[in-house]
């Protein structure tokens, strides 16, 4: 089975069996799955915020980053795809268990490199949290 085919299995249940114990710690749920395309449901969890209670910007981060590197996964390539930058535009909060959705998309897909985007919107998509762009290697094993 592919990798994508692999993803496209948990649409509406928890990733739980992710090879990234990091993604297996935040617990997301998915909800669509495309080559190059996914869309990821969290829920703000209490370890997650900062000292005045709002999503912390290094979890925001790290979530933009996994779910970037879970859709390299998808595009089933023969590389290891590795993260270059990490660049994050913050604009709005989330609060503990606030539902939270992150949906990816690729900007251009090179030879070597890949340009990878992800936002973070709140449950409805009314107010967007925040905004990521990746460039990433691709490393032949």
């Amino acid at each position: 089975m592919d990798r994508l085919a692999q993803l496209q299995q948990f649409v509406g249940k928890e990733f739980d069996q992710s090879p990234s114990p990091f993604m297996k710690w935040l617990n997301p749920i998915v909800l669509s799955v495309e080559e190059g395309q996914l869309e990821f449901q969290y829920t703000v969890r209490a370890e997650w915020l900062n000292p005045i209670g709002n999503l912390h910007g290094g979890v925001t981060a790290a979530i933009v980053d996994d779910i970037i590197g879970a859709t390299m996964f998808s595009l089933n390539e023969n590389s290891f795809i590795t993260t270059i930058n990490n660049v994050i535009d913050y604009f709005s909060t989330a609060k503990e268990n606030d539902n939270i959705v992150a949906e990816t998309k690729i900007i251009k897909r090179g030879k070597q490199f890949v340009n990878a985007q992800c936002e973070i919107w709140n449950a409805d998509k009314t107010r967007l949290i925040a905004r990521g762009t990746s460039n990433l290697f691709k490393i032949n094993n």
